[in-house]
C-alpha cells in the first residue's frame, strides 16, 4: 500500500508536553539547512508552562496551547486538529507529547504522525524504557521512530538507532547517549518521509529506489 506524503513543501506540526528537546534538534536542523524543504508550521502544547512552548515563542514559530488536564480527551483532541489543518499541518511530529491520541485523532492523519522512542521498539516500549532496558540487563539499546496507530508505541517503524549498553553505565547515562541518538534518528526519519520516496507494506517501510 501506498500511502506516502508527496509534497513540495512538507509542513511540520509538533506536539509536546515538555522541555522538547527533539523539538529544538529538529529547529535547529532546519534553520541549519539539513532539512530542505520542511517548515514548522506550528508548535503546540497540552502543559501552559512547557519549556518547550516558550522556546518555540522565543524563536517567532507560530504556537497554540490546549490545556488537557480535566478535558475528555476527544474534545481536546479535536482543538488540536482543528489547529493543525488551520495551519496547513502535512506531517504531525510528537516530541515528548504526554497523550494517547484517539483514535479520530490518528484517523485524520493516517501514517501522517511521527513518534520517537527511547528504545528498540518491539522491545520495552510505554514509559521509562531506558530503565527497563538497563534493568532487564540488554546490551545493546538505541531509539526507534514510527509512524503511530492506535496502539502503544506500535506503529511501522521508519528507522532505528542502536547503541551498546556499557558497563559503566548508570540510567542517567544510558538515557543520556540514547537521547543524543535521537536528536539525529528524528530529523533522519523527517527527511525520509519528506522524499516520498517510500512505501508501505504491511508493517514495513520500504525505501523505493526509482519511481
Amino acid at each position: 500500500m501506498d500511502t506516502n506524503i508527496k509534497t513540495a513543501s512538507l509542513r511540520l506540526g509538533i506536539l509536546l508536553s515538555g522541555r522538547g528537546s527533539n523539538f529544538l534538534a529538529i529547529a535547529r536542523n532546519i534553520r541549519e539547512g539539513c532539512l530542505p524543504g520542511v517548515e514548522i508550521a506550528v508548535v503546540i502544547s497540552n502543559v501552559a508552562d512547557a519549556p518547550g512552548l516558550a522556546a518555540a515563542r522565543d524563536m517567532g514559530l507560530e504556537t497554540a496551547l490546549f490545556i488537557s488536564k480535566g478535558r475528555p480527551r476527544a474534545e481536546h483532541d479535536a482543538d488540536v486538529l482543528a489547529c493543525l489543518q488551520a495551519h496547513r499541518v502535512d506531517l504531525v511530529c510528537l516530541a515528548g507529547y504526554m497523550r494517547l491520541l484517539s483514535p479520530g485523532f490518528i484517523a485524520a492523519y493516517p501514517n501522517r504522525i511521527l513518534n520517537i522512542h527511547p528504545s528498540l521498539l518491539p522491545a520495552f516500549p510505554g514509559l521509562e524504557a531506558q530503565t527497563q532496558a538497563f534493568d532487564y540487563g540488554v546490551r545493546i539499546t538505541g531509539c526507534t521512530v514510527h509512524f503511530v496507530d492506535e496502539h502503544l508505541d506500535h506503529g511501522v517503524i521508519v528507522l532505528q538507532r542502536a547503541i551498546p549498553v556499557l558497563d559503566t553505565d548508570d540510567t542517567r547515562s544510558l538515557s543520556e547517549r540514547i537521547l543524543a541518538e535521537e536528536h539525529v534518528a528524528y530529523s533522519d526519519a523527517i527527511a525520509r518521509v519528506a522524499s516520498g520516496k517510500y512505501e508501505i507494506v504491511g508493517r514495513r517501510y520500504v525505501k523505493r529506489t526509482m519511481d
